[in-house]
């Protein structure tokens, strides 16, 4: 009677060879990676409130750890598409943590004032970068100037707005109505939640490819 020993491969339907993988092992890769996506957040936030007032700072921080998650979710899920994808909610990420900072400290801080646009650099150029000067309920014009990006919707010269400005003059002044830290907080968790749920689809589908033997395919 022949005889030999049990492999602990497995062949699958494709025709490759798998492999016996731990289950347990795809779980801790899954939440560890599901444990960096909120470290990332959270420490994307922690550089905004850190460096608040320089956006370049948490930007720099975020973007960083954005790639790092995209590049393990890649290894994780031995596959690129999702990681791909995952690109999406590091955006709302991204957005949420470096926004919400300054504005939560605006909101916290901030001096709410009705005042009359009296002056717009851009005003009679192409440029659609606008410098307001504002004329205060005192009579008095700001020092500081409200900026604008954009042409549409643009404020005009004798226009009234609400704005929210800084005392210790360390945040820029915006428009009271766009100061919104709820929804920058809003936009953080639901970014950080789709990272999480990606993070476990990408945990399941690695396993199932590892025990079946396939390998990372070439990005070229």
């Amino acid at each position: 009677m022949t005889t030999g020993i049990r492999s602990n491969r497995i062949p699958p339907g494709n025709g490759l060879v798998g492999q016996a993988v731990n289950p347990w092992t795809s779980v801790w890769r899954t939440v560890a990676l599901v444990v960096f996506a909120w470290a990332a957040a959270a420490a994307t936030t922690c550089a905004a409130y850190l460096a608040v007032g320089t956006e370049a700072v948490p930007i720099a921080v975020g973007l960083l750890l954005g790639l790092a998650f995209v590049v393990l979710l890649c290894l994780l899920h031995r596959a690129f598409w999702l990681a791909v994808l995952s690109v999406v909610p590091g955006l709302f990420v991204l957005v949420g943590a470096v926004q919400y900072a300054p504005e939560a400290a605006l909101e916290g801080r901030g001096v709410r004032e009705s005042v009359v646009i009296v002056a717009d650099s851009a005003a009679g150029t192409s440029r659609d970068n606008h410098r307001f000067t504002l004329r205060g309920a005192d009579g008095k014009e700001l020092k500081e100037k409200l900026e604008y990006d954009g042409d549409a919707w643009v404020p005009k010269v004798g226009d009234r707005l609400d704005v929210m400005r800084d005392p210790e003059g360390e945040l820029p002044m915006e428009q009271a109505d766009d100061v919104d830290a709820t929804g920058r907080l809003g936009s953080l968790i639901v970014g950080t939640v789709m990272w999480t749920l990606m993070a476990a689809l990408a945990g399941r589908r690695g396993h199932v490819r590892r025990r079946r033997g396939i390998a990372m395919p070439d990005p070229g």
